[in-house]
């Protein structure tokens, strides 16, 4: 028998349960992988909240879109991005819908091969935030020389965007907690605190303005200040599309954007090779059993540890 977390209903984490369901063999141009590691993201609890809508015929729910593991099993004609795939590889796969498992049958086209740098925990957390990053940086091609100012610096995304674009050339402001300060510093952006002030703050690191901006929190805020503070509208881009950011001008991408899934598709290569040459790495803040997803579901909710969330089966 193989486990799953699915959620039987919408609302909070009570809907989520452990189920045991026999092992499926993979079919034509499929893998079954033995799973590592389960990166965690806030759209798997947004997903069953109803914060996108309700709709009883998608009950029961899977969830998860990113996991790393070995592969045990391969279809028949089983050919990845980056070749043939055999049993033995290790693999992290995305995307993929029901990553909470400890056994996942995915398509070939969703694997791609983990560096062998690359420890299982972050390998789960790298593919969502990473490609999501990169894909913010391409849009508004951000690039050497340019002052960028990230909102959600310490984030998941946040931070590889900051990553990114450090070794892209290009100076970074990046709001955070002033507890997630020094880290933030260590990403290699310079750090200012959420709050009243937050415009006259990159003011004063930033006097003749910004040239672009990428939002990863989404508020009120994030949004005036980058308005206040960009000297192209054009350059900015929120991964969370609220109308407030919309209305201003953002460009929007990741969430479940059909445009964006495409490209991070695309973008997995450019991401997998960054990290195994060192110039990205995944923050793995907590790690949590499977079946403790609601607790780490709460937990990603508040205040929290900067870093991603790992399940591991």
């Amino acid at each position: 028998m193989t486990r799953r977390v699915i959620a039987r209903g919408y609302g909070g984490p009570e809907v989520l349960t452990v189920v045991e369901v026999d092992p499926v063999p993979p079919a034509r141009g499929e893998v079954a992988i033995e799973v590592r590691a389960i990166g965690v993201n806030p759209i798997d609890y947004k997903r069953y909240s109803g914060a996108f809508g309700t709709d009883p015929d998608s009950l029961p729910m899977d969830l998860g879109a990113e996991a790393a593991g070995v592969i045990v099993e391969v279809g028949e004609d089983a050919t990845g991005p980056d070749g043939p795939l055999s049993p033995g590889d290790e693999v992290i796969a995305y995307p993929v819908d029901g990553a909470y498992a400890d056994r996942l049958v995915v398509g070939a086209d969703s694997v791609v091969r983990k560096p062998p740098s690359l420890p299982w925990n972050e390998a789960a957390g790298l593919l969502v935030a990473g490609t999501t990053a990169v894909e913010t940086l391409d849009v508004i091609q951000v690039g050497s020389g340019d002052l960028v100012l990230v909102h959600g610096a310490a984030g998941a995304v946040g931070s590889c965007v900051v990553q990114v674009a450090c070794g892209r050339g290009a100076t970074v402001i990046g709001t955070a907690r002033p507890g997630h300060h020094d880290y933030v510093r260590s990403l290699g952006a310079t750090p200012v605190s959420y709050g009243d002030g937050l415009a006259d703050r990159v003011r004063v690191l930033a006097p003749d303005g910004v040239d672009a901006v990428i939002d990863t929190v989404g508020g009120e805020e994030a949004v005036d200040v980058s308005v206040a503070s960009v000297r192209d509208p054009s350059r900015m881009v929120t991964t969370l599309a609220v109308p407030r950011a919309v209305d201003a001008g953002f460009l929007g991408v990741g969430g479940k954007n059909p445009a964006s899934r495409g490209v991070r598709r695309r973008l997995r290569s450019v991401v997998v090779d960054l990290a195994d040459r060192g110039d990205l790495r995944v923050r793995v803040a907590r790690t949590y059993w499977l079946a403790e997803a609601g607790r780490a579901h709460t937990e990603l909710a508040g205040p929290h540890p900067a870093g991603k969330f790992v399940l591991l089966p």
